[in-house]
């Protein structure tokens, strides 16, 4: 099935969107977790808390971070799960870099490890996870069934999915708010710290057109999972979707 985010890319039609999507969060890493901490007034630290939350009474032992990016959501759920291994798994190296480098601050370097995964074609063999985890990347992915069956496979029955990804608000005044902000004041925050005049555009385009809710629900259920779930966190800024294999 084809979604409009597949087609939202941040350089136009210059190659593929894993390629693009690559090669932009190489670019903004140095200042990702600035803009991305600041564009959400630090809500998004609380979201990743919910998550994690909604893990911890299953104890995961082995957990695989999906779209890791700098690793913050790894740190987390490294730090309140205590899983006996954490991987987190990117197509950005420079994104990763900044991640080994927060995690050997953090004193967790031997409890994390960081390597590049293409999401849609993952190396690991199934049933290999206890949990799986995406924070804020999946609509990055050039094509979501592809990447959610991959995340199907390589969980162990029984195990438990979590992704958080930002959604468009459908209420007054979240909306037209919502709306305004991620139009004129995203592209010119994230343009004048990151230096990037793509990146901070493509986002709200891609949160956008991001599938989301019930549409979203059945994806993840048609992927192989079940008990699928969903919450909108702080007005419908944000959604949690939970499921089972």
């Amino acid at each position: 099935m084809d979604y409009p985010q597949e087609k939202v890319m941040p350089y136009g039609n210059e190659g593929k969107k894993a390629e693009q999507v690559e090669r932009m969060f190489d670019h903004i890493a140095p200042a990702y977790d600035r803009l991305n901490h600041l564009m959400s007034l630090g809500i998004d630290r609380s979201w990743r808390r919910r998550a994690i939350r909604w893990l911890r009474p299953f104890a995961p032992q082995e957990v695989l971070d999906v779209a890791t990016g700098t690793g913050d959501f790894a740190l987390l759920a490294c730090r309140l799960l205590r899983p006996r291994s954490l991987t987190g798994i990117d197509l950005s190296e420079g994104m990763m870099q900044v991640g080994r480098q927060k995690a050997a601050e953090a004193g967790l370097a031997g409890h994390i490890r960081f390597q590049r995964e293409d999401c849609e074609a993952l190396s690991f063999a199934d049933a290999s996870f206890d949990a799986v985890t995406v924070a804020f990347g999946i609509r990055n992915f050039e094509h979501l069934d592809r990447g959610l069956q991959e995340m199907c496979r390589v969980l162990r029955p029984g195990g438990h999915l979590v992704i958080l990804e930002l959604s468009t608000p459908e209420r007054f005044p979240m909306k037209q708010l919502f709306s305004l902000y991620s139009k004129v004041a995203m592209p010119v925050i994230g343009r004048s710290i990151s230096h990037d005049n793509s990146a901070y555009t493509y986002l709200p385009q891609s949160i956008k057109a991001f599938p989301q809710g019930e549409i979203m629900q059945e994806s993840i259920r048609r992927a192989g999972f079940s008990e699928v779930t969903f919450r909108r966190l702080t007005f419908g800024v944000c959604t949690l979707y939970m499921a089972t294999k």
